[in-house]
């Protein structure tokens, strides 16, 4: 169970991924000390995963934003096509969905030839893939790694 307390560390952490022991035992209402076991125990429990630089993917040369819906041919193919995509650099999240098709891939590449390689030659190239759906995105209004907390009383 996640304390009201916890809750807390965790809202402050997802904006805030470097926040010292101090700023965090400040919004824990905890010592330093306390607070970093809190976060300690967080991380052991899996509740929190890792930290990580958030990057700008214009700055680094992938401007491109691409959602790809995959159809499998068949389940027997799953196994095949989520090794296959694990090795596809530019496929940077992957969703189970349930709708039209079996997975929706959000992919980052550097232009549309560069889309266009990693959908013909690496996923298209996948064995069991039926179909696949392509929507570039135009621009992003919003768009945050943080998970909705609310903290319980």
């Amino acid at each position: 169970m996640i304390s009201a307390v916890d809750y807390k560390a965790l809202k402050r952490l997802m904006v805030q991924g470097r926040a010292t022991w101090a700023e965090l035992a400040a919004d824990m209402g905890l010592s330093a000390p306390a607070a970093a076991e809190r976060v300690r125990k967080l991380e052991q429990q899996m509740v929190i995963k890792g930290y990580a630089a958030l990057v700008d993917p214009a700055s680094v040369g992938y401007p491109l934003t691409a959602f790809i819906t995959i159809t499998l041919d068949r389940p027997k193919h799953r196994a095949g096509f989520l090794e296959a995509i694990h090795g596809m650099d530019e496929i940077v999240e992957c969703f189970h969905i349930a709708g039209d098709g079996d997975y929706l891939l959000k992919v980052r590449c550097r232009s549309t030839a560069d889309l266009d390689r990693l959908l013909t030659s690496g996923i298209k190239g996948t064995k069991g893939i039926a179909q696949t759906r392509t929507t570039v995105v135009l621009s992003t209004f919003k768009e945050t790694v943080a998970t909705p907390v609310v903290i319980e009383p």
